[in-house]
Formats: C-alpha cells, sequence, structure tokens
C-alpha cells in the first residue's frame, strides 16, 4: 500500500460551463478514486480548466513569459502521479487550446507519468481522435499513456459500455501510478534523456560550463 496518497491531475479543455469534457474527465478522476481505494490507496484529484488560463497559454506561445497562473498548472502536472488528459474535438482533432497547453511544456516534464487520454465530441465519427492524433502526441511527451482511451458522443452517455471503458481506463492508470515506474524512471535512469538547458522546471542535470566546448562557446579557448 502506497503511504502517501497519489495526485491525480485533470487537464480539461471544456469551453462550457458545464463541459461535457470536464463530465468525462470527472467521471474517469472519480473511477479511478474509488478503485485505488479498493487497494488501500488514496487518490487526491486536483482540475486544471484550460479555458482559465487560455490567456496566458496565448502568452506563452509567443514569448518567454509564464504567468503564476500557468505556472501552478504546470507544477501541478509537474508533481502528478497520474494525469487525465480531456479535450473536446474540433475540425475532427484536438481543440487548439489543449495542444497549445501542452506544446509549450517542457519536453522533460511528464516523461513517465501514467496518462489517461479522453475525448469528447458531437459525433461518433470522431471516435478515433484520441488514438489517431492525442497518443502520438503523448508519445512525443514521452508518458505512459493507458492502453484504454476514453471517447463519448452525446448518444454515449446513455450507453453502459461508456461506464464499462470508464472503468477499464481507470484501472489501468490506477495499476501504472501503483506500479512506480515514474519515479523508478528518475531514479534510474534520468541522466539517459537528452534533458535540454532550463528543461523540466530546472530539474534537468547540471550544465558542466567547465569543458573545452563551453569555453569556446564563450568566447574563449579549450583548455
Amino acid at each position: 500500500m502506497n503511504t502517501e496518497p497519489f495526485r491525480l491531475v485533470a487537464v480539461s479543455a471544456g469551453t462550457g460551463d458545464p463541459s461535457s469534457t470536464r463530465l468525462l474527465a470527472d467521471r474517469a478522476a472519480e473511477r479511478a478514486k474509488a478503485l485505488a481505494a479498493t487497494h488501500g490507496d488514496t487518490v487526491t484529484v486536483s482540475v486544471v480548466e484550460l479555458r482559465e488560463i487560455a490567456a496566458d497559454i496565448s502568452t506563452a506561445l509567443v514569448s518567454p513569459l509564464i504567468t503564476p497562473k500557468l505556472q501552478q498548472a504546470i507544477t501541478a502536472l509537474g508533481e502528478a502521479d497520474g494525469i487525465i488528459a480531456a479535450t473536446p474535438v474540433y475540425k475532427a482533432g484536438p481543440s487548439g487550446l489543449f495542444t497549445s497547453f501542452f506544446g509549450v511544456l517542457d519536453n522533460d516534464l511528464l516523461i513517465a507519468k501514467p496518462v489517461v487520454l479522453a475525448a469528447t465530441a458531437g459525433t461518433a465519427r470522431h471516435a478515433l481522435v484520441a488514438d489517431d492524433q492525442m497518443r502520438p502526441m503523448f508519445a512525443y511527451l514521452r508518458t505512459m499513456t493507458a492502453p484504454t482511451s476514453l471517447f463519448a458522443a452525446p448518444e454515449d452517455w446513455g450507453d453502459p459500455t461508456l461506464n464499462q471503458r470508464i472503468d477499464r481506463a481507470a484501472l489501468e492508470l490506477v495499476l501504472l501510478m501503483r506500479s512506480g515506474f515514474a519515479q523508478a524512471i528518475k531514479d534510474g535512469s534520468w541522466s539517459s534523456y537528452q534533458h535540454e538547458y532550463g528543461s523540466a522546471g530546472g530539474t534537468e542535470l547540471a550544465i558542466d560550463l567547465d569543458t573545452d566546448l563551453m569555453r569556446i562557446a564563450a568566447g574563449g579557448s579549450a583548455g
């Protein structure tokens, strides 16, 4: 049994209030919380509503400025043991707000973190967006995406099979969090990743400035 609560962060790119995207994320989070309890574990859930920080995300896209609100969201993801990433589908793809948010994150921030992918749309024709378009982006960020993704069109909310998929995805997320894989990666092989200067909020390896290459870059000469 884990002695500390697992920190689960649900990221919702829904723009309405209430939002079907937020509803799907909440249902998955609640099931993960309940299933973890059956294993004797506690899960705390927090939510990042991207519509509330849309302007902050836009600013980060065109400048190096990270506002306090955006930094709070980034910190929450950096400290998370698991993530539910939920987006509405626009123009046959994840919303621009959703992709922009994950685009401004450090490439190292989410390495090996368990993620459930979730999408909502007005028609079942977009059912493959989570696997066809979202999964490659999270593979690039080197997360551990749960095998089961979630999708809900209007007709799905009354269908019992949606609850079955939510249960399956939630269980996969809980098992991934309980495995401790993300922490084991950070403890055991963090140095083997090609960290960028300033990546992962400053938790990357220290850069040795006293090398021939760095001395030359600074205008000096090799030793």
